[in-house]
């Protein structure tokens, strides 16, 4: 499947790594990408596989446990929605 990536999931993704980079340093944002890389694969090959969430045809997996990936997929496309810092306030995610 094509993977795309909405403006809000550039931007969050950016933002990880920007904080990563600052807080952790080198080894720990170049350990993230690779995750995200990783369940990247995993979402191309098996969309359906990971949880629903409350939100129309949207699903979620965790990247770090400090980081859950919004995504929705449709016959050909995995659309990248949101990657989400779990310490934020859920009531503000807007998909």
């Amino acid at each position: 499947m094509r993977i795309i990536w909405s403006e809000p999931a550039i931007a969050d993704y950016w933002q990880n790594i920007d904080y990563l980079l600052k807080e952790w340093g080198d080894s720990v944002a170049i350990d993230f990408i690779d995750k995200v890389d990783q369940v990247l694969i995993l979402i191309a090959t098996k969309p359906a596989t990971f949880q629903k969430t409350n939100f129309k045809n949207t699903r979620q997996i965790p990247i770090v446990p400090q980081v859950t990936l919004f995504y929705q997929f449709s016959n050909d496309t995995v659309e990248l929605v949101r990657f989400w810092n779990n310490y934020q306030n859920p009531e503000k995610l807007k998909l």
